[in-house]
């Protein structure tokens, strides 16, 4: 077994795990690459179906190629995906686009409290109908009691600190000390009632393992990773105003693992292009303990 096979198969047990023993589950999808092989693992580990919904948390700032990503691959794999936004927030113009707040509160609100909304049932969900294409109301409104996200370790340092399965209370606050000890491949999965969980099935992966694995599985990423004819792509995805491309010739795959095993990208934080990770006073990990992704 090499490394990516035991990284899989620690990944479809986390996720088979997950499964069994927290209802309702949902799964996050950024339409990034991390994400996009997380659906991947979760399409392998239960044989080609994903027997929960994803949710896609649109800020309406997202750049189109990717919304057009996520909708053609939702409806190739008949996904059930739900795509919620902080409408209220959205509607006052609180945004850090139109200037009336900073990053960290644009990130707060558009992402932060979106997801609380559409985690606990009070946020309006919009669930894409297969056969037209269109974002139908979803009536439902259960609360989920553990979502998946494509978290790791080796991206930022706050979220080096999580576990497999992260405890938050029923506001999805994260109290960093509590969480639990994972020793030898033994995971806590049963909680107190009212408690909301975090599942991080990619927490012990690393950037050029995502990209490698990609490679190995020919999975199908959005084309903003790759150099178009500019001289620059993208290395991490987010909201188009606070994301920069950076200066890069990898026009596939194998050359991106070439840049991070030893080329341009060697050594270089994978969210240097993300403009809120520069903000100072630990804006991200503050982000995060109030339930950000």
């Amino acid at each position: 077994m090499d490394h990516l096979d035991h990284l899989e198969h620690r990944s479809v047990h986390i996720l088979r795990e997950a499964y069994a023993n927290l209802t309702p589950l949902a799964m996050l999808w950024s339409i990034g690459k991390d994400s996009t092989v997380l659906l991947w693992l979760a399409r392998r580990a239960f044989f080609g179906h994903v027997p929960f919904p994803l949710i896609h948390i649109d800020t309406t700032y997202k750049i189109p190629e990717m919304i057009e990503y996520r909708d053609r691959l939702a409806r190739e794999w008949r996904l059930t995906l739900i795509v919620s936004s902080n409408d209220e927030a959205l509607k006052a113009g609180k945004s850090f686009p139109l200037g009336t707040v900073d990053r960290t509160t644009c990130c707060s609100l558009l992402k932060t409290q979106a997801l609380r909304q559409v985690l606990d049932g009070t946020g309006r969900r919009y669930r894409l109908n297969l056969e037209t294409g269109a974002y139908d109301e979803d009536p439902e409104r259960n609360r989920f009691a553990g979502v998946i996200a494509g978290v790791r370790a080796d991206e930022e340092g706050s979220r080096s600190k999580e576990r497999y399965f992260s405890a938050r209370d029923k506001d999805s606050q994260w109290e960093v000390a509590l969480q639990p000890p994972e020793f030898w491949d033994q995971y806590k999965t049963d909680f107190a009632p009212g408690t909301h969980v975090r599942v991080h099935p990619l927490l012990d992966w690393r950037e050029v393992d995502v990209w490698e694995y990609i490679r190995r599985e020919q999975i199908p990423t959005v084309s903003l990773y790759y150099e178009r004819g500019s001289g620059t792509r993208y290395r991490s995805l987010g909201c188009q105003p606070c994301t920069v491309p950076i200066t890069s010739d990898a026009r596939t795959v194998a050359e991106i693992v070439s840049e991070l095993r030893g080329g341009a990208l060697a050594g270089i934080a994978e969210r240097s292009g993300r403009a809120q990770d520069k903000d100072g006073g630990g804006s991200l990990e503050t982000l995060r303990r109030d339930g950000y992704m």
